[in-house]
């Protein structure tokens, strides 16, 4: 559950050929000396480049989101690790569960060039149940996520978006000095994507649901200076 599936209040959306859709924003950016609670900040967080396109994370609102997230999740490449098909309750439950929380569990609508495409859990992952199965530090932060659309993916679109997600995550939470995923250990093209954008593999665990790859990506130098 919870990673890219196997390869082969918001302004009014506004159409897009091809009948995707381009969503609108405004907001302040304002990077924070520390992350207590992760959806006081990821709303605020302005869009960034990469090399497929503008990517912007918009936390999801059932009310807007739910009809394409239930479909996402009866995809069957996306089934096979999400564990949330079946009727929109499903999903809706899912959701409810994360925004009904302490806010340290953020779902997002990830969008590219303003068209949605995929879908970002951002996460403590130190105040995570996560933290009982690796060597947690203070401050770890976490990403699970899918691509919606089967035209998406096997194109490396997945490795760039997250290795831009990692860097704007330790760009915009100085205090935290990793990111951590942990996609099952069956789903290699999740696992090579993962590699090819920074992360490293750290270990396998037995989550309860699955046995995973813990991926690490360090806070490089860089960010350090």
């Amino acid at each position: 559950m919870r990673e890219l599936p196997t390869a082969p209040t918001s302004p009014p959306a506004l159409p897009l050929a091809g009948g995707a859709e381009r969503m609108t924003w405004s907001a302040d950016e304002s990077p924070t000396a520390s992350v207590p609670v992760l959806a006081d900040a990821v709303g605020t967080w302005k869009p960034v480049s990469t090399p497929v396109g503008s990517l912007h994370l918009l936390p999801v609102r059932p009310d807007r989101d739910l009809s394409r997230l239930a479909r996402w999740m009866n995809d069957p490449a996306i089934a096979a690790f999400w564990d949330l098909a079946g009727p929109e309750s499903v999903t809706a439950e899912h959701l409810r569960r994360l925004l009904d929380g302490d806010g340290n569990s953020v779902p997002c609508l990830g969008l590219l060039d303003g068209a949605p495409m995929s879908y970002w859990e951002v996460y403590r992952a130190d105040l995570d149940p996560l933290a009982e199965y690796y060597p947690a530090e203070p401050q770890d932060l976490g990403v699970h996520l899918l691509l919606g659309e089967t035209t998406d993916r096997g194109r490396g679109i997945g490795r760039a978006l997250i290795r831009a997600m990692a860097d704007l995550l330790l760009d915009r939470c100085p205090a935290s000095d990793r990111v951590v995923a942990e996609p099952d250990i069956r789903n290699t093209p999740s696992l090579a994507a993962f590699l090819h954008a920074g992360f490293r593999y750290s270990a396998e665990i037995t989550l309860p649901d699955k046995r995973a790859a813990l991926m690490i990506r360090d806070r490089a130098p860089r960010h350090r200076m």
